[in-house]
């Protein structure tokens, strides 16, 4: 029997809509208004600035480790943006820029960041989860929330955030695998910034896109330029629209740059060079929507000063909120709250254990 090629459904395509000098391709762009679009803008700016102070903070010794999201603001904002507030919400430890679209407060982020699980409380009414620190491990619990959602006949649908990194991880396949078998209305967001903390994209897989290996699952997948926050919003919404009609997942991948630390537990200059970081510095997704934006008479130097000047205010008043807080959570014995709707038996003595100690101690 002579040998057949097998037809793939389907491939991998690469979308870009914004270049680096703010000129657009007016076929592709996607319609936002333009208030949304301000928006958009402010709120990238905004996890910049909060990024920038976390970092000041943390290295004075006034909160803990942290990921900034520097650099990866289109991809994260422009996919929110082309969500509605009752589809789920399932990030990883990145996520600040989506965070902040979706209305958690700088405030609730510096705490969980000074060591205060408080700080991660989700609103009942809220579809977002927290952030979850295993690599990938909240992939399958995006596929699980989708897959609900549709069994119920609900339009909501859930979106997910991860690293080029995690796409080498067990969970990611099976969870791919199951969206596709189910046809989960799950979107499925890499950002693959280059770096899984000092190993290159280059050297822990071969594949020739991340957004391939959706096709192994038979799902349609596309790769975008991840600092183009246009590109982002248009997948997104595409794959929204597909989830929401009943034909399953999506997988994307945001070509996208760290910027910044892994976390800041890191130093990168260890590992990637110099120039490197200045050639991806030139594709900043803020600057390139700001470019834009001035261009049509939405933005000026004079309204971008002003705009940092009042983000800068608002985080201010963020970190004495912040503070007060931390004078207030005074009782270490909450760590065993919010744990099981009814604690087992060995937590409850662990709990006991410890609120002995503590009298002991004082």
């Amino acid at each position: 029997m002579p040998r057949k090629k097998v037809r793939l459904e389907h491939s991998v395509e690469y979308l870009s809509i914004l270049d680096k000098n703010g000129k657009v391709d007016e076929k592709l762009i996607p319609k936002i208004d333009k208030d949304v679009l301000l928006q958009i803008h402010r709120t990238m700016l905004l996890s910049r600035h909060l990024d920038d102070r976390m970092l000041l903070l943390q290295r004075q010794g006034r909160i803990g480790t942290f990921a900034p999201a520097k650099g990866q603001e289109a991809s994260q904002v422009g996919a929110m943006a082309a969500l509605e507030m009752g589809d789920w919400f399932v990030p990883a430890f990145r996520e600040t820029a989506a965070m902040l679209w979706r209305g958690i407060e700088p405030a609730n982020l510096l705490l969980y960041n000074a060591g205060y699980n408080e700080g991660a409380e989700i609103p009942e009414d809220s579809h977002d989860l927290p952030i979850a620190i295993p690599v990938a491990s909240q992939i399958p619990h995006a596929v699980g929330l989708a897959y609900a959602a549709g069994y119920r006949e609900s339009d909501e649908i859930a979106i997910t955030f991860f690293g080029d990194g995690a796409t080498s991880e067990g969970d990611f396949h099976e969870a791919l695998n199951f969206a596709s078998v189910l046809k989960a209305p799950v979107i499925f967001l890499c950002q693959n910034n280059q770096w899984a903390i000092s190993m290159p994209r280059g050297r822990q897989s071969e594949s020739r896109t991340l957004a391939q290996k959706g096709l192994g699952y038979a799902i349609p997948s596309l790769q975008v330029d991840g600092n183009d926050v246009f590109a982002v919003y248009a997948a997104v919404q595409e794959a929204a629209e597909r989830a929401r009609a009943g034909d399953g997942p999506t997988m994307i991948e945001c070509i996208t740059y760290r910027m910044s630390v892994h976390t800041t537990a890191d130093d990168p200059s260890k590992y990637r060079d110099e120039d490197e970081v200045k050639k991806w510095q030139e594709l900043d997704p803020i600057l390139r929507l700001q470019k834009y934006l001035k261009a049509k008479k939405q933005l000026s130097d004079k309204k971008i000063e002003a705009l940092e000047k009042e983000l800068e205010q608002q985080i201010d008043t963020a970190w004495e909120d912040t503070h007060k807080r931390i004078q207030e959570l005074t009782d270490p014995l909450v760590m065993f709250d919010d744990v099981y709707a009814e604690p087992p038996a060995s937590l409850q003595a662990q709990r006991q254990a410890y609120e002995q100690h503590l009298k002991c101690e004082g």
